[in-house]
């Protein structure tokens, strides 16, 4: 695997443990060449899903999209990046056991924002208000009555 640091092919596994509820496997690599360690991720290739937009276009699902969206909700909170991870593992966990090839970026959004309300209230309300496109402060006020009710646990 190339090295990060010095772009060389030769690097040695040092560590290797499951990772993800043990969908993924996590190495530490020591690069030969000048030493550098680093960590990768080994998962199995997962069949394609295809998210659809609101404009009805559709995209590859990305992982990574949503951690930065979830990234700028949690700015200046107390929330550590693993557990940012970690909700994000899970949100994509939920999506894939539907076992459907679709999925609206309605039915992602209303689960990170199930998993960001388990997390973190400002978090949860900073999504909201991207996620739900608030156009008055009633619409925030519904987001929060929402979030009170999940925390009483009223459905």
């Amino acid at each position: 695997m190339e090295c990060p640091n010095c772009h060389e092919n030769a690097s040695k596994v040092i560590d290797s443990r499951p990772s993800d509820e043990n969908r993924s496997i996590r190495r530490r690599r020591e690069c030969e060449n000048c030493g550098y360690r680093f960590t990768t991720f080994e998962r199995v290739e997962q069949t394609p899903l295809l998210v659809i937009k609101n404009d009805g276009t559709r995209e590859p699902f990305n992982r990574e999209k949503i951690l930065r969206g979830v990234m700028m909700a949690a700015q200046k909170r107390p929330i550590s990046s693993q557990q940012l991870d970690t909700l994000v593992d899970h949100v994509d966990n939920a999506v894939r056991k539907q076992g459907v090839s679709e999925i609206s970026s309605k039915e992602i959004g209303e689960i990170v924002m199930d998993e960001l309300a388990n997390l973190d209230d400002v978090a949860y309300i900073r999504f909201a208000s991207i996620y739900r496109q608030f156009t008055d402060v009633s619409g925030f006020m519904e987001a929060m009555k929402d979030m009170l009710k999940k925390q009483h646990g009223e459905d």
